[in-house]
């Protein structure tokens, strides 16, 4: 009499799916990750209730004691419209700057540089902080 079942059970425990599984939110959290660029710049940035994500290509930066930084390098304001043009001729879509300018800082700069980005047909973007 053989009482012994046909279908064993194998008691090895199969990683494959679990590390399957790891994989793809590894890269679910590096894609979502890189939407969200800081400035590396100390800026005190204005809060506002209408915050939106944008995707920068191109970031000017004013700081409290009236530095202008263009891609965290540091420029004069008059070198300002030679260098975006040149950044932004590299594109064909319509590009786009987004501007972290300390709250501190008069509306007047802020101007200024938001006035040289739109005659060289660039979107314009105010970087904020969120206000709860």
């Amino acid at each position: 009499m053989n009482l012994r079942s046909k279908n064993r059970i194998n008691p090895e425990f199969s990683m494959s799916s679990m590390t399957d599984i790891i994989f793809l939110l590894l890269i679910f959290f590096m894609l979502t990750s890189n939407f969200v660029t800081p400035s590396g710049l100390p800026v005190s940035l204005p809060s506002s209730k209408a915050s939106d994500i944008t995707m920068q290509k191109i970031s000017v930066t004013i700081s409290k004691d009236l530095q202008y930084y263009l891609n965290d390098k540091p420029i004069a304001l008059e070198q300002i419209e030679p260098e975006l043009a040149a950044l932004l001729q590299g594109g064909t879509e319509q590009g786009a700057v987004v501007l972290h300018v300390d709250k501190t800082v008069p509306v007047e700069h802020l101007v200024k540089v938001a006035g040289i980005a739109k005659n060289l047909n660039a979107s314009v973007t105010l970087a904020t902080v969120p206000s709860e």
